[in-house]
């Protein structure tokens, strides 16, 4: 059934006039009356009774006009949902992203900005390691990942990484520790000896074989007293003085009375922060991958 025919009905059987129609459908009159008996054919039944005087509507007419309505109201919902849906403003956008992820300011922006922009979006947010991470990309599981690694991570065939910005590494400790009262920076030669509490392999990926590769470099290999899964755990295993541990400079935004953050001396202590996708995004991704441009290009405007 053409709607364009429920359309001429619908406009009919308001004005109650095939003229007073027409000239508000912008059509002459002929075609209209033309339309209105193909429909009459495609349904085998009179909707209109018509004389010279007036128009009214059959019976059928009357039950046939409401339901009329409700189906040009659902085809004009269905398009504008397929626009939306196009537009990114409704659908689904399935995001994992590394503990430090919502801390970086440009990620957190572009959350809050996405949020805004598209309410209608389904959102899912998973906090996941590097490896599962890039795996649930490559099985189209999730949209994006967001990692640490200090270079471009090595993916699969049809991901693609972008920088979203690289950060310095921090030491973390008691405060009463000996090095903690240090104004200058802190050489990675000055912690042979101490214990590290780490993240366990699995959320530390990328990041623990970084930090393990530094230390190498400074000669040593780090002493790991204990691991966490957890960056509330990790936090309070130093607190409680189980040892050191690393992290990057946007998670010294938590503060705890009893640690303090150091900056290390090496000009490669810095971790990168990385969004892995896919070949074909969807809309909804694509417009959270644009409010993180946006907010990208933003925060290195002000740098």
């Amino acid at each position: 059934m053409d709607l364009r025919h429920l359309r001429y009905f619908i406009c009919v059987a308001e004005e109650m006039h095939f003229g007073r129609a027409a000239m508000r459908l912008g059509i002459s009159q002929p075609p209209l009356s033309q339309q209105i008996r193909a429909l009459e054919a495609e349904l085998g039944v009179r909707l209109f009774d018509r004389s010279s005087r007036r128009v009214s509507l059959t019976a059928a007419g009357e039950m046939f006009l409401p339901e009329a309505r409700a189906t040009l109201a659902q085809a004009e919902l269905a398009a504008q949902t397929a626009r939306r849906a196009h537009a990114g403003e409704i659908g689904q956008l399935r995001l994992g992203f590394t503990t430090s992820g919502p801390f970086v300011e440009a990620v957190a922006g572009a959350l809050y900005a996405f949020r805004r922009a598209c309410p209608n979006v389904e959102f899912s947010l998973a906090e996941l390691g590097r490896d599962e991470q890039i795996s649930r990309v490559e099985a189209g599981l999730l949209d994006f990942g967001i990692v640490r690694s200090p270079t471009s991570p090595f993916l699969p065939e049809g991901l693609t990484s972008t920088l979203i910005l690289k950060e310095p590494v921090m030491v973390a400790m008691r405060a009463d520790h000996p090095l903690a009262s240090r104004q200058n920076e802190i050489a990675l030669s000055m912690l042979a000896s101490e214990p590290f509490v780490l993240y366990n392999d699995i959320i530390g990926a990328g990041f623990n074989e970084h930090f393990t590769t530094l230390c190498r470099k400074a000669g040593f290999s780090p002493h790991i007293a204990q691991e966490a899964g957890s960056l509330a755990t990790l936090l309070g295993l130093v607190a409680a003085g189980f040892g050191l541990t690393i992290l990057t400079r946007s998670l010294t935004r938590l503060h705890l009375e009893s640690v303090v953050y150091c900056p290390l001396a090496e000009a490669s202590a810095l971790s990168g922060l990385w969004l892995v996708a896919g070949s074909n995004p969807s809309p909804a991704a694509r417009s959270f991958l644009d409010c993180l441009r946006h907010t990208i290009d933003a925060a290195e405007s002000i740098d």
